[in-house]
């Protein structure tokens, strides 16, 4: 097993370290509803992406809300 040649000092140690810091996200404006977004990235809340709605969030629906909506236009088409 191979020993080091040289003792290396706390400040060397620190010097060839100091760029593995940790660097601040910058955040972003969504230009549709104004919530922090990350660059060039879709909007979590809206959907959107350079104007064209990438995630079609409002369009998603989850089987409960699915099941409700096919309920009331069986109980509209029913009732006409």
């Amino acid at each position: 097993m191979g020993l080091p040649g040289h003792h290396t000092s706390k400040r060397s140690k620190r010097v060839r370290a100091s760029h593995f810091a940790l660097k601040k996200v910058k955040l972003f404006k969504c230009p549709k509803c104004q919530k922090p977004i990350l660059a060039h990235c879709a909007c979590k809340s809206c959907g959107f992406y350079k104007g064209i709605d990438a995630l079609r969030i409002s369009k998603k629906l989850d089987k409960k809300t699915k099941k409700k909506l096919e309920k009331r236009k069986e109980k509209q088409a029913g009732k006409s």
